[in-house]
């Protein structure tokens, strides 16, 4: 039998432990949200900026044109320069294979090709890598409807699991600057569009247009699957 002290001490034990892992998993969960908020004010209240590094290779041309993309700085590596002098503000892209880089947002992640939308667990498996093309989508630089999308996340307990990419894409606005490289080459959108729409609305998704258009989908608010919020931005020059 325990005598007084000891239940008491077992009792405050057993309280301090709950309140300990309740807090942690309140830091697992809405960490990563947070924690990007944060980022994002303190850098806009002390006038930060985020730039894709000088030596990633310069914007490809509206297709259709004859000129010839050429890299900038030094042409070894296969032509995306020496990154040794990148500064802290400066992003290198995850991947020039196919990648997405928003500057305003400081995001930066891989792009997963011809994912199913509709398929859950082909698309929970992207999402825990980066962020996934929709099945479908026309090619960066193409004209059409390049379609990505990524959880903001769907629910907290899943930000740590699955991607959070675009938890800020909310912040853009028209005319920011959305960058995908692919294969190689770089593309800038600059953002004409946002808009709240129902989970059930596939209008966006199934839009086909006659110039290169990026559309970009996220969970809103973030951390619900109540809505989507879709920014949509078209090829510069285009």
């Amino acid at each position: 039998m325990l005598n007084a002290y000891q239940k008491t001490f077992l009792i405050r034990f057993l309280a301090y432990f709950g309140l300990f892992m309740g807090l942690l998993g309140m830091i697992v969960q809405f960490g990563p949200p947070v924690g990007a908020e944060f980022n994002y004010r303190k850098n806009l209240l002390f006038g930060v900026h985020y730039t894709i590094a000088a030596e990633v290779i310069k914007p490809s041309p509206v297709a259709g044109s004859s000129a010839v993309p050429t890299p900038s700085g030094s042409s070894t590596g296969g032509g995306f320069g020496d990154f040794s002098n990148v500064g802290a503000n400066q992003i290198v892209p995850v991947s020039t294979d196919f990648g997405i880089v928003i500057e305003k947002i400081d995001a930066n992640a891989k792009v997963i090709a011809n994912v199913d939308p509709a398929n859950q667990a082909e698309y929970s498996k992207a999402l825990a890598l980066g962020v996934a093309e929709a099945k479908g989508s026309t090619a960066p630089g193409q004209p059409g409807n390049l379609y990505i999308f990524s959880h903001s996340t769907d629910a907290p307990w899943n930000v740590a699991r699955y991607n959070a990419i675009f938890y800020l894409l909310r912040e853009l606005t028209k005319g920011d600057r959305v960058v995908i490289f692919y294969q190689g080459r770089r593309y800038d959108y600059i953002v004409f569009d946002k808009t709240i729409t129902k989970p059930s609305d596939l209008t966006f998704l199934a839009n086909r247009y006659d110039k290169p258009v990026l559309t970009l989908q996220t969970c809103d608010p973030p951390g619900t699957s109540t809505n989507r919020l879709i920014v949509r931005a078209q090829l510069a020059g285009s």
